[in-house]
């Protein structure tokens, strides 16, 4: 369900997400956001994804990555899923938990995000993004995993 204003009101939210987080209101996020959303797109090997982690991590890479910009490129919905096809931008400028130390440099990639809404509220993301554009553009090492 998507509350009463279907597709084009969960757009609306998904707009206003992105809006939210390139304008670093990150405290608006609850108005888009539902308490317990759960966010599947990993930035970095090994991030929380238990209901309700987005909050913070979403934090930590708009505090790293400042200033942090999510350019909405495309918008597709259907049913109670919205596509977002995005530009990212931002610079390394501060420590992230999983982050090298930050390096200064910026970056500038596409996304695609797909976002499961009800009520009028974003309550699970998907995402996927050009990490390997990323990493090179940061000069990060690719991270190893267990």
């Amino acid at each position: 369900m998507n509350g009463t204003d279907g597709v084009d009101g969960s757009k609306k939210v998904v707009q206003g997400f992105f809006e939210a987080v390139s304008e670093n209101r990150l405290a608006d996020l609850p108005r888009f956001m539902a308490a317990d959303v759960v966010d599947h797109n990993k930035i970095i090997h090994g991030e929380a994804d238990e209901p309700g982690a987005a909050f913070e991590g979403l934090r930590q890479q708009a505090e790293a990555l400042a200033p942090l910009t999510v350019q909405v490129d495309e918008l597709i919905g259907e049913g109670d899923r919205v596509v977002a096809r995005v530009t990212q931008r931002g610079v390394h400028s501060a420590a992230h938990p999983r982050m090298p130390d930050p390096t200064g440099r910026s970056f500038e990639v596409e996304a695609i995000w797909i976002f499961t809404l009800d009520d009028g509220k974003i309550t699970e993301i998907r995402a996927v993004s050009d990490r390997l554009g990323l990493f090179l553009q940061l000069g990060w090492a690719w991270p190893q995993t267990d």
